[in-house]
């Protein structure tokens, strides 16, 4: 049987052919900060660039080199990042708080838009459009009256497609019609994670890289962590490692669950194929549960596609085989289409679905992202940045909620197998 991989295929991301992860050797660890920031992704470095520019003198301590986590391993798409509907969130929290969180939402998507321009970052980004695939005729149903229902917070834009007019956005006949949201927008993740970390050197923030960090103590009137390079001590620290949170603050790693999401990029495909099936630059995503994540790369090359697709964390030798199948399920006309890329990243999910961030008393984190941090990230980032250095407009809606965890949770997700187990039958059944 012919492999599914190229002969030159690569386990890293696509996104490192052009931005690999930062090889330099960076800073040497000072002895003391106003701020020291662990984690060097789209969180942690938004939140140094806030820190840095208003005088404080920050650190940021990476495990691995900066650019390594998911931060440049995810699909580059920007959307309004919160899952629960209107909704749902009105009968946890109330309408007020309902509206004020999906306006976070808009506002993340917002402000990475102006702060990519503001700043003339070269981050391939482009407001597209989100093309998201009903997989069922009752979803199709489900998403047309979700569309239709008016959201408090902004106005989405969103119109529904049906089946018979799918060939205006996409070459498949997969999906029982779909939903556009025309503000929705792609980047290129590498590219935006290097300019964001120039950003930061030219502010004056410290970043030293391949110092995990293993120790943190409150010593008063700030803290002290150890790492593999030796001690410093900070005024303040801020959490920033999501998916790849450790023991270092067992709170926290309660919180969120690890998730491995999978992706392949294909080898370059026939210019005239890639217009029949991706005849728009649309971000695409689809109604399953565990949904599919796809996108044409920025110059409609390839196909980026990703999702989840094991009951359990395995090796992207394995995965890959897999996506490239439901891919091509989906496009018969890519069959014969091998792989260039096959790669994964760790995404933090919250057991209420959405993002949290807060403080205790000088301990900040922003995390949770539930698979759409590519914007939210940056922004909470923003948002603790400015917290962590005493900044007006530093409040969110998701101070005032509770971060909820469950019973004898210790950050390993022993049920992930069953749960995604339960989410294929609902995706099969639509229920």
């Amino acid at each position: 049987m012919a492999s599914a991989f190229t002969e030159d295929a690569k386990s890293t991301p696509y996104w490192w052919e052009v931005c690999p992860p930062d090889p330099s050797t960076g800073d040497a660890l000072p002895d003391e900060a106003d701020v020291v920031v662990v984690g060097a992704g789209y969180t942690g470095l938004h939140a140094a660039l806030q820190c840095a520019r208003a005088g404080r003198s920050t650190v940021v301590l990476e495990a691995e080199a900066p650019g390594w986590g998911c931060s440049t391993r995810n699909g580059g798409q920007v959307s309004t990042s919160i899952k629960p509907p209107f909704a749902k969130l009105a009968g946890r929290y109330g309408e007020d708080t309902a509206t004020a969180i999906l306006r976070e939402g808009q506002a993340s998507l917002d402000f990475t838009e102006a702060f990519i321009s503001e700043e003339r970052l070269d981050a391939d980004f482009q407001v597209v459009g989100r093309f998201h695939g009903a997989h069922l005729a009752k979803t199709y149903d489900r998403l047309a009256r979700d569309i239709a229902a008016p959201i408090p917070a902004f106005e989405t834009g969103a119109y529904m497609v049906p089946r018979g007019e799918m060939v205006t956005e996409l070459g498949t006949e997969a999906y029982f019609g779909g939903a556009v949201f025309p503000r929705h927008a792609s980047l290129d993740p590498g590219k935006y994670h290097r300019a964001l970390l120039g950003l930061c050197r030219a502010a004056g923030v410290h970043v030293v890289p391949h110092c995990q960090v293993t120790e943190l103590e409150r010593r008063a009137p700030g803290f002290q962590l150890r790492s593999e390079m030796g001690k410093i001590r900070a005024g303040k620290v801020i959490l920033a490692t999501n998916g790849y949170s450790g023991p270092l603050s067992p709170w926290h790693r309660r919180r969120v669950i690890p998730i491995g999401s999978y992706v392949i990029a294909t080898e370059p495909i026939p210019v005239d194929l890639m217009d029949s099936l991706f005849p728009t630059d649309r971000i695409l995503s689809d109604t399953r549960k565990l949904v599919y994540y796809y996108r044409p790369s920025p110059d409609r090359t390839r196909v980026l596609f990703g999702g989840r697709v094991s009951l359990r964390e395995t090796d992207t030798r394995r995965t890959g085989p897999i996506l490239l199948a439901e891919l091509v399920r989906l496009f018969p006309g890519l069959a014969g289409t091998r792989i260039s890329h096959s790669w994964s990243g760790t995404v933090a999910y919250s057991f209420d679905a959405l993002m949290h961030c807060g403080e205790d008393a000088g301990l900040f984190y922003a995390m949770g992202y539930c698979g759409s941090g590519v914007g939210m990230a940056g922004y909470l980032g923003m948002k603790i940045g400015r917290r962590a250095a005493g900044l007006d407009d530093a409040e969110t809606a998701f101070d005032a909620i509770p971060n909820p965890t469950r019973p004898f949770y210790s950050g390993t997700p022993w049920f992930l197998a069953p749960s995604v187990l339960a989410y294929r039958l609902r995706d099969r059944f639509g229920w």
